[in-house]
């Protein structure tokens, strides 16, 4: 979600200046009101909607709700978060299926904004949720745009209904039309029409996207618009809401690093949901849109709903069930951790995984540094072992090693880091499938997780020393350092309490459980 980084960053700085007040004035609330209203401004939030919403966050802010809270502070960033989540459309709002198939989703947008592959990555989406879609090549306009089309629905695995060659040849209303009655006739349950777009908002434009509406009748008209195109987006939104009219927006290119405010500003304005939120350039990433989930990313309190549903849908249920057995008798071997490896690589980016961590806003450089071909680099090491020594990685010899390094382009070095590493991982692992707390080198130990059955002798010794007494000078101060850390309370970026956000040290070690440093 790099399109919102900035205004995430933005609000993130306001919020935290926050954490210190035990109880706000009204000019401290016009303060923070001042920066959220500069910083949705300046991410091209359109001015409507930010004068609307910045004055009901300082009717509420000011109001009894927050004056009674115990942390007036948490209450002002929870008013955020709601206003915010209505900004965005309130609920989620599904796609609407006919009672009679097929049902028909007509796409609208400029050229460029994203329409033919979100055409294939919606088909590609309904595809494994059970459904039939045919893809409709009605943008005979564009140069090559039917071709884009087939070639795109061949990596969805959808099929393609074109009998006009384009280039601007051949009648779009027609084919639109011809489409629907060869989808019923193949039955196939869903009809997607990918029209043909301008350069800009003109009376042609307009006359053919609604002569389209008009021959088929479409269940849905989504309005795709790319995230980064900044005011012209309110603009051309209202345009194409006046002229053809639309049921849903999608919001394409959210993984770009434009300001994409005025994508914020589309479904207040146009009283029209978003649907859809393109986050990538694969087929796969597609995401449907979660206002609540958006406004806590934006906020950097994380979206781990959508991380456990990524997951939840690379991970087989069984094989888990099977690796915590693995991992609870200690027969964990590299040749299970090269299956975790590729189930990982399933669900996406590593750097976006770890971006809908909460707080994980404050650490954007160290995400940024995060090299996820090391990933690669780690399968193609393990990959140029026999089954044998992944199964049993203490055969690995001198002469072994030297051949698995050259094997996979890499170093002995790299080898011996790898296997050092996993059994390090290892370790960890069986720590926690045992119930107990992992020593995970970077942080400190986890109050209230000890191990179960652990003596409450050594609890209370633990407890009434008052620090080291290692007769180092140097490791007597690290460790009493460590102690004081470990007592200091911790919260989350906006003072909110849970969780700590990782350190440097933290993402190190994740990194290095994947590859070098």
């Amino acid at each position: 979600m790099a399109t919102f980084g900035t205004l995430s960053d933005r609000l993130t700085e306001t919020f935290r200046n926050l954490r210190t007040k035990g109880k706000l004035t009204a000019a401290d609330v016009d303060g923070t009101v001042r920066e959220i209203r500069r910083a949705l401004l300046d991410a091209d939030v359109a001015l409507s909607v930010v004068k609307e919403f910045t004055a009901k966050v300082r009717e509420r802010a000011l109001g009894d709700e927050v004056n009674k809270a115990l942390n007036p502070a948490q209450q002002v960033v929870q008013i955020v978060n709601e206003e915010l989540v209505q900004i965005l459309g309130g609920e989620q709002r599904r796609l609407q299926f006919a009672k009679t198939a097929p049902t028909v989703i007509m796409l609208a947008g400029l050229q460029g904004s994203g329409k033919t592959t979100f055409a294939g990555k919606l088909a590609k989406q309904l595809e494994g949720e059970g459904h039939t879609p045919l893809l409709v090549a009605a943008d005979l306009q564009r140069p090559n745009a039917v071709n884009q089309l087939q070639v795109v629905a061949e990596q969805a695995g959808a099929t393609v209904y074109a009998p006009q060659p384009g280039n601007g040849v051949g009648d779009p209303v027609k084919v639109s039309r011809d489409g629907v009655e060869h989808a019923r006739r193949h039955q196939h349950d869903v009809v997607i029409i990918d029209t043909a777009g301008r350069l800009g908002v003109d009376a042609e434009l307009m006359k053919q996207a609604s002569d389209i509406r008009k021959a088929t009748d479409p269940d849905e008209v989504l309005f795709v618009i790319d995230a980064m195109i900044g005011q012209d987006a309110v603009n051309t939104a209202r345009a194409f809401q006046e002229g053809v009219d639309f049921t849903g927006v999608v919001l394409s290119k959210l993984d770009g690093d434009a300001r994409g405010g005025a994508a914020l500003s589309v479904a207040s304005i146009t009283g029209r949901p978003i649907i859809f939120a393109s986050t990538g350039e694969r087929l796969e990433d597609l995401e449907p849109f979660h206002p609540d989930r958006m406004a806590s990313r934006i906020l950097d309190l994380g979206d781990i709903l959508t991380l456990i549903e990524q997951a939840q849908q690379a991970f087989d249920e069984e094989e888990a069930i099977k690796m915590a057995e693995k991992l609870a008798t200690e027969q964990f071997t590299l040749e299970d951790f090269l299956d975790q490896l590729q189930q990982m690589k399933k669900m996406g980016s590593m750097k976006k995984m770890l971006g809908m961590l909460p707080g994980m806003g404050q650490m954007k450089q160290q995400l940024e540094d995060f090299d996820e071909r090391e990933i690669d680099r780690t399968e193609a090491i393990i990959r140029s072992m026999t089954p044998g020594e992944r199964r049993n990685p203490k055969v690995l010899n001198g002469s072994r090693r030297l051949r698995i390094a050259r094997g996979s382009g890499m170093t002995v070095t790299d080898v011996n880091q790898l296997v050092q590493r996993f059994d390090q991982a290892a370790k960890m692992m069986k720590t926690v499938a045992r119930g107990g707390t992992p020593n995970i080198p970077g942080m400190g130990s986890m109050p209230g997780m000890g191990k179960p059955g652990a003596s409450s002798k050594r609890g209370k010794k633990a407890k009434s020393s008052g620090g080291s007494r290692s007769g180092n000078p140097a490791k007597r101060a690290a460790e009493n350092a460590g102690l004081a850390s470990a007592s200091t309370p911790t919260g989350s970026g906006f003072g909110l309490g849970g969780a700590k956000a990782p350190s440097e040290a933290d993402l190190a070690e994740i990194q290095k459980l994947f590859g070098k440093n």
